[in-house]
């Protein structure tokens, strides 16, 4: 058992908290014009195809820029890119809430994309800067949990704002709170060697547990992407999470029509269901993956095993989505659904905490941006493929089948392919060959 030293400062925290809010608005963002649909309809005549690609314009931007901006990122840091990204959150939805009809909201979605495709590398490499290796995977759970807890208030509080004060408002209210937290990050965030809040006795236990090295690679980044992708503990990693992404986006759009088309749920009601798993979800990626994991390290246990036990347990509970399609009763089917979720997101902040503990010096980011990137396909992929398959079978059965062969070949990366948790050597260090990663 570690022993308990002297109390340590605790500024690391209101870092982790402050980019814990961001995420929970950069997803408020996401989530209004699917709030705002029906108001945009009717006001614009939108067709809808038209509406179709309003709903997938922040996803063009913000999937192909996922890669350039981790590079970005790693070229510039933490603090100027998540600035101005924040800054560009504001103006695209205060564009969205002065336009005139369909282009100019469309424009709107693709600048949000945009400047939000750091958000996730960002925070990632941040952590990374701010956290011993043993307190890594719960400064990860407090921003990828509030991803998923803006499903449960999210939804409910940009409708309220729509409903009472019309779509410009729903997007003007969202404008504003990312222009509160434009103005909180400028104030609050600096890299710790730039912080002069951060006590001598605080940056020293960071570094001493094993932070990652600030700094760019002096290799460049364009080498730096080529030598990443070459590492198999990359490729380990990039398709684990891109099995996680597959079942996650499943759920995050096809719940509300699965409760509604295979249980004969009202709308209302669906969405009423709908909350519960998110609820459990957040709780989960929270405690289990964050302090679970992190209190486990802390007392010894081997922290390869210890991330991976939690990664291979989660996503296979990720497969007891089955038991929906075996029952007709919503209680029934919900509590699977959640057993699935929490599963899934207990898993989700251990393998996003891998990037910044696999990093190279000045390879986060871009290391960030692979991760994400994939993950962000299968948001592109699981709602076409489960469509597909629901249209042609008139089931949610084979939707899943796929979805737990995909949880399947996420397990073998994990446990085979990506090898033991532990930074890969920089480019040039003498490595073997530093193509393994193993």
């Amino acid at each position: 058992m570690v022993s308990k030293g002297p109390r340590v400062p605790g500024r690391r925290w209101i870092i982790g908290a402050l980019l814990g809010v961001g995420i929970l608005i950069n997803y408020f963002d996401r989530i209004n014009i699917s709030v705002a649909a029906p108001q945009l309809q009717r006001e614009f005549g939108l067709s809808p195809e038209e509406l179709g690609l309003l709903f997938s314009a922040f996803f063009w931007s913000y999937s192909l820029l996922q890669v350039p901006g981790g590079m970005v990122l790693d070229r510039f840091g933490v603090t100027r890119v998540g600035r101005w990204g924040a800054l560009l959150w504001a103006v695209a939805s205060a564009v969205t809430a002065l336009s005139g009809g369909f282009a100019g909201i469309l424009a709107a979605r693709v600048l949000l994309g945009v400047a939000e495709a750091p958000a996730f590398p960002a925070n990632q490499k941040a952590t990374g800067y701010w956290f011993p290796r043993n307190e890594r995977a719960r400064s990860t759970a407090i921003f990828d949990s509030a991803a998923k807890f803006s499903n449960v208030i999210g939804v409910p509080l940009v409708a309220f704002a729509i409903v009472r004060l019309g779509w410009r408002w729903g997007f003007g209210i969202t404008a504003a709170l990312s222009l509160g937290y434009f103005v909180a990050y400028w104030l609050i965030y600096r890299d710790p060697s730039q912080d002069e809040r951060l006590s001598a006795e605080e940056r020293g236990y960071i570094v001493a547990g094993g932070a990652t090295p600030e700094g760019v690679s002096a290799g460049g980044n364009n080498a730096m992407l080529g030598y990443l992708l070459r590492n198999r503990k990359v490729w380990g990693l990039t398709i684990g999470f891109a099995a996680y992404g597959y079942s996650f986006y499943l759920f995050l759009t096809w719940l509300p029509g699965y409760l509604v088309q295979t249980l004969h749920m009202s709308i209302l009601k669906s969405a009423g269901y709908a909350t519960i798993p998110w609820i459990f979800a957040s709780l989960s990626d929270l405690l289990i993956g964050g302090f679970l994991v992190d209190h486990l390290i802390v007392r010894g246990h081997d922290e390869t095993l210890v991330r991976k036990t939690v990664l291979v347990v989660g996503m296979a509970l990720g497969l007891t989505v089955f038991g929906a399609v075996r029952t007709t009763d919503p209680v029934w089917a919900i509590t699977w659904i959640s057993i699935a979720l929490t599963g899934l997101s207990a898993a989700a902040p251990v393998g996003s905490s891998l990037v910044s503990l696999i990093a190279p010096r000045g390879g986060t980011g871009t290391i960030g941006g692979v991760v994400n990137f994939a993950n962000n396909l299968m948001g592109v992929a699981a709602p076409v493929i489960t469509g597909f398959i629901v249209g042609l079978t008139q089931s949610f059965a084979g939707a899943f089948l796929v979805a737990g062969v995909v949880l399947v070949v996420g397990i073998f990366a994990y446990v085979v392919v990506l090898g033991r948790i532990e930074p890969i050597p920089e480019p040039g260090a003498d490595d073997g060959g530093g193509s393994s990663g193993a």
